[in-house]
């Protein structure tokens, strides 16, 4: 007989509409003592045949669900579908033309928790809870038979991991390691990769198609792009012809890549381009009290809440953050707001951007709403899988 958790009365509710995770309030049994990341078979309170899932005895979410369907079992072959299934799923977008995509995003793709981006011929791999760590030989086997793949590198350094109880982890977990410098393209713009190194992954491949929005916003523009990174908006906006192009973010290693990356597109040594190392908070308040304004400005800031317990302070964050902005916007300037934290909802976060607006003696219209690109996809059972959102604001006269 499988191990297996029985749920408490009235808690498969979620279960039955397809969510894919188990909370450890809601289980009232373990039968056969599961080890981390062992599979076992999920039950109602009668008895009823749920799911199988990947238990996880150290994670508020105790189990996360491999499948639903009591017929499929969950050894290399299923890992082996769904790997096929995710990549076919981006094929069938023209995602495989491009350099760079996500390949696999987790519970959307129907392997809860494992990130996995493809970068030219090399993919870089998160096994963020027990299940997807304890089949990781089998995972990467399956990953490493897909067309053209040179190298696969674990990039497993996110917290989300600790909150599993299980160690940091990154290296080469089979083939070649990438190159200390190679670059990819994105939409007509070339960008340096460090998949050991980088943020995330290596590069931020979920803004790949609201960084275009720019194109349209910048001829002519003075342009802010806070928490720059890597440049990929400030870049677009000085090759779509802005008049001038501030760089700002907090960690000289990302002003580095964004020179690097600068000079990558033909524009070291262009006259309309700044950089400033320094915390965001701070400088937005500097070019406010220097009555120093701009008609563009991305803030794209990093995740401020992982957890739900931590949106509140998040959420005072992201309305500091805006109001500066809206208080540095020329009128009928534009604002292009993220968040890309999982608890944040996009109608609390547009709450928080209206009161910023008001705070800041602003009115605005809505241009655009954003979210990640589709091979970062989304499930209507699991709405925790949108975790990027954002708006395109056009300030009034």
């Amino acid at each position: 007989m499988e191990k297996c958790i029985t749920l408490f009365s009235k808690r498969d509710a979620s279960l039955l509409r397809g969510h894919p995770w188990i909370f450890s309030g809601a289980i009232h049994r373990v039968t056969g003592e599961p080890q981390a990341g062992e599979t076992v078979e999920v039950r109602s309170a009668d008895g009823q045949f749920l799911a199988r899932a990947a238990y996880s005895p150290n994670s508020q979410i105790r189990a996360r669900v491999w499948t639903f369907d009591p017929q499929e079992t969950i050894q290399a072959a299923f890992f082996g579908k769904r790997v096929f299934q995710a990549y076919e799923y981006r094929k069938s977008l023209g995602y495989d033309k491009l350099d760079a995509y996500r390949l696999i995003h987790g519970e959307a793709d129907g392997l809860p928790a494992l990130i996995v981006d493809k970068y030219g011929a090399y993919l870089s791999c998160q096994f963020l809870a027990a299940g997807p760590e304890a089949w990781k030989k089998v995972i990467v086997a399956q990953l490493a038979q897909l067309p053209g793949i040179r190298g696969i590198y674990e990039r497993s350094d996110a917290e989300a991991r600790r909150r599993e109880g299980l160690e940091l982890s990154d290296g080469l977990l089979w083939g070649e390691e990438p190159p200390e410098d190679f670059t990819i393209q994105e939409n007509g713009l070339t960008f340096r990769m460090d998949v050991p190194g980088g943020h995330k992954t290596g590069f931020y491949l979920d803004q790949r198609e609201n960084r275009l929005a720019i194109d349209r916003l910048a001829p002519g523009a003075s342009v802010l792009d806070c928490c720059c990174y890597s440049g990929a908006f400030g870049i677009r906006a000085a090759k779509a012809g802005a008049k001038s192009v501030r760089f700002l973010d907090y960690a000289p290693s990302a002003i580095a890549l964004a020179k690097a990356n600068v000079a990558l597109n033909g524009l070291a040594g262009d006259p309309r381009l700044t950089f400033e190392q320094a915390d965001m908070f701070q400088q937005l308040r500097r070019y406010r009290d220097a009555r120093q304004t701009f008609d563009v400005i991305v803030l794209d800031p990093p995740k401020f809440a992982s957890t739900h317990g931590q949106l509140l302070k998040a959420a005072h964050g992201y309305k500091d953050v805006n109001l500066l902005a809206c208080k540095l916007l020329n009128p009928g300037g534009t604002l292009l707001t993220y968040s890309c934290s999982a608890a944040m909802t996009p109608e609390f976060f547009r709450t928080i951007v209206a009161e910023a607006l008001t705070d800041a003696h602003r009115t605005a219209r809505v241009v655009q709403s954003f979210s990640q690109a589709a091979d970062h996809p989304q499930s209507l059972a699991f709405p925790e899988g949108h975790y990027l959102t954002g708006l395109e604001l056009h300030l009034d006269l």
